[in-house]
């Protein structure tokens, strides 16, 4: 319900013969999940390369004139989720390099940026009020200007890039993408007619433009495509270490990842926590959308009723008008509507897929017990969130969550819920059915794959746990 923000979605297509940007919009509708505060488009046709972003969903960005001056058999698109540092065009992707030799887009978040920005400084180009994507940009243009290939140039400028990424990178006449040596962020390859090539953030692009999905981008792999065909070239071994927190709630049901369909990893979910947790109730609620195949799960584990005794407001995003008090105080109730028909006089487990503040579960057991619930039990599909995340998802301060500094039942009295359990992180990781040493847990465990170099410092030990400890 009150849920971590992905940062970035993108797509990248290369095509002969193809209404590329066309297929770029219908991508970027796919992936809107990723990214909801601005959209953009970058085309070439071997002689131009051109952009088109703006602020809003997909649907409200492009028109027909828009995509129809994005011309050429080369696309990038990007999607931006909102962050903290607030929500401004400047900050829409693609990144254009000067003289419009490159464009970038990026998901991700590289935690360290003083490598990047002391080589730059160093050839005497600026850094200034300039973020990680488009510090990344600079440098791989800078090996562009210089001669280099786009290959040459991305192999030379891989080593400053000291984080998280997939970079879906075009020229005016190539199509380059590149992922982390941890594959920390999802990156899919497919192809259309057996021809085109096309990448996504995800695989569930692929059937909204009529592409075959053929495999992932490895961990430390750069894809070249050109006239010439495609080449691959292994820059770092892969580490493997993917976000877990993807199949918690990131991507779309229908994605495979890893090989695994997600719908069936949150099925199993819903399993193991009526292992872990099964509790005597009249219905199971799901809160929409993610924890539904969750909330199949486990009613059919127990035997228990499914309701969707929770009815969202689909239409309801991010809004930049200001609310009055009256409104600050609606909270939860711009989003889901609850059925009291349905739920007065039961006991309740109502699944959901992460608690991060606490704030908007708080006034969503808070609704449930007014529209007459007996008992509000409340399910997480994940463990605790107790650790900030710095590659690309928007996560509070740490001291922002809440179970960095309360305990499990501190929460549920926070909540006012009737119990509250969260699903193990052995539970979470047998879900999937894939080994526990491939996935990056850090949001849960605290454990950074990646140097967090001089962002370290804003992490700590959850405070309840080190009272926990001198009591012993």
């Amino acid at each position: 319900m009150e849920h971590l923000n992905e940062k970035c979605g993108i797509f990248g297509i290369y095509g002969k013969d193809l209404d590329v940007s066309r297929l770029t919009f219908y991508a970027l509708f796919a992936l809107q999940h990723r990214g909801q505060e601005s959209s953009g488009i970058a085309a070439a046709d071997g002689f131009h390369l051109s952009c088109y972003k703006n602020m809003g969903l997909v649907t409200h960005v492009y028109n027909e004139e828009t995509i129809s001056n994005l011309k050429g058999h080369i696309a990038i698109g990007h999607n931006r989720y909102s962050t903290s540092e607030g929500s401004h065009l400047k900050h829409a992707q693609p990144v254009l390099a000067k003289n419009d030799i490159l464009a970038l887009a990026h998901n991700g978040n590289l935690p360290s940026t003083t490598a990047l920005k002391e080589f730059l400084q160093g050839k005497d180009i600026s850094t200034e009020d300039a973020n990680d994507s488009e510090l990344m940009t600079k440098a791989i243009a800078y090996y562009l200007e210089h001669g280099d290939s786009l290959k040459d140039a991305i192999v030379k400028a891989y080593p400053l890039f000291t984080g998280a990424f997939c970079l879906s990178v075009m020229t005016k006449n190539e199509l380059a993408v590149v992922r982390d040596e941890f594959g920390i962020r999802p990156l899919a390859m497919g192809k259309i007619n057996g021809d085109a090539t096309v990448f996504a953030s995800e695989s569930c692009a692929f059937h909204t433009v009529g592409a075959e999905f053929t495999r992932e981008v490895n961990p430390g792999e750069l894809v070249v495509v050109n006239d010439k065909g495609i080449e691959s070239v292994q820059i770092k071994p892969a580490k493997n270490k993917f976000d877990i927190f993807e199949f918690v709630y990131f991507a779309r049901p229908d994605s495979k990842i890893l090989g695994k369909l997600v719908y069936e990893v949150r099925h199993n979910c819903g399993t193991i926590l009526a292992q872990e947790c099964p509790i005597k109730a009249d219905i199971v609620v799901p809160v929409p959308e993610t924890a539904i195949p969750v909330a199949s799960g486990y009613s059919k584990a127990l035997k228990l009723p499914l309701e969707m005794a929770l009815v969202k407001n689909r239409y309801i995003h991010r809004t930049f008008i200001q609310p009055e008090q009256h409104s600050r105080d609606l909270g939860v109730k711009l989003k889901l509507t609850p059925l009291p028909e349905i739920i007065a006089g039961k006991k309740l487990v109502v699944m959901d897929d992460s608690i991060v503040r606490g704030t908007t579960s708080r006034q969503l057991v808070k609704m449930l017990f007014e529209a007459g619930a007996k008992e509000v039990h409340f399910l997480i599909s994940s463990p605790p969130v107790k650790f900030p995340d710095f590659y690309g998802i928007d996560t509070p301060r740490q001291k922002d969550l809440i179970a960095s500094h309360k305990s499990v039942e501190e929460i549920r009295e926070f909540l006012g819920a009737t119990s509250l359990y969260f699903l193990s992180l052995p539970g979470l990781i047998k879900a999937t059915g894939l080994k526990e040493d491939i996935f990056c847990t850090s949001c849960f465990t605290g454990e950074y794959p990646i140097d967090l170099k001089e962002k370290a410092k804003e992490v700590s030990e959850p405070a309840y746990q080190k009272a926990e400890k001198t009591l012993f």
